[in-house]
């Protein structure tokens, strides 16, 4: 199976199993969203998900959250881990949001990543989440899929990126970016990972298979 039939195959399978892609991380606007993502880094959705409630129920805004103090915020979300560096980057890039752009978060990569603990993956997040821009994040997931199942030899997140940009169809990278993020935790965990039963893996590195129709 060639790089040309395995995309054809990847994309339909995840199509298959993963027709609605609802956003893992609980928000209701483009700021929370964006606070919820950064809290997301080296923590799990669903404990952000357990978190944000609390947070958001005493400043789900760049205006509200400034009337509370870095400690209180820190107090807030130390279970999502790295409270003391999140809190601070919390506080100041909603400083920023107010001084810079009317309390509202830009809709630009080069705006969005000037904010303190925001990310190229972050932005990407935000801009395709948020605003429907076309954007691919690249999380753990989706780097250790893409290598996977041979649709790059990138060895870092910037090489995966580019590669799956040039792959596949730019009207689908915001959907598919979550597909295999789910499909991956489903079915093609990092380890005791079992490639003969897996959905895609199966097919796509099973060097018998020559074309799929």
């Amino acid at each position: 199976m060639n790089k040309k039939e395995k995309v054809k195959f990847i994309i339909s399978k995840l199509e298959e199993l993963y027709p609605t892609t609802p956003i893992p991380l609980k928000h209701k606007d483009p700021f929370t969203l964006l606070i919820a993502v950064l809290l997301s880094a080296r923590c799990t959705d669903e404990r952000v998900n357990q978190v944000t409630p609390i947070l958001f129920d005493k400043a789900d805004s760049p205006k509200k959250m400034l009337k509370l103090k870095i400690d209180e915020i820190k107090q807030i979300i130390r279970p999502c881990g790295l409270s003391p560096q999140k809190s601070k980057a919390i506080y100041n890039l909603s400083k920023i949001l107010i001084e810079k752009h009317n309390g509202l978060v830009p809709k630009s990569f080069e705006d969005l990543e000037f904010l303190p603990g925001v990310g190229h993956k972050t932005a990407s997040v935000v801009m395709c989440q948020a605003f429907n821009i076309p954007a691919f994040p690249v999380d753990t997931h989706i780097f250790r899929l893409i290598k996977r199942w041979g649709l790059s030899k990138g060895k870092t997140v910037k090489k995966i990126e580019e590669d799956s940009k040039k792959i596949f169809p730019k009207k689908l990278w915001s959907k598919l970016h979550l597909q295999i993020i789910f499909f991956g935790r489903e079915y093609c965990p990092a380890r005791t990972h079992d490639s003969s039963n897996c959905p895609i893996c199966s097919i796509v590195n099973n060097k018998s298979i020559n074309k799929i129709k």
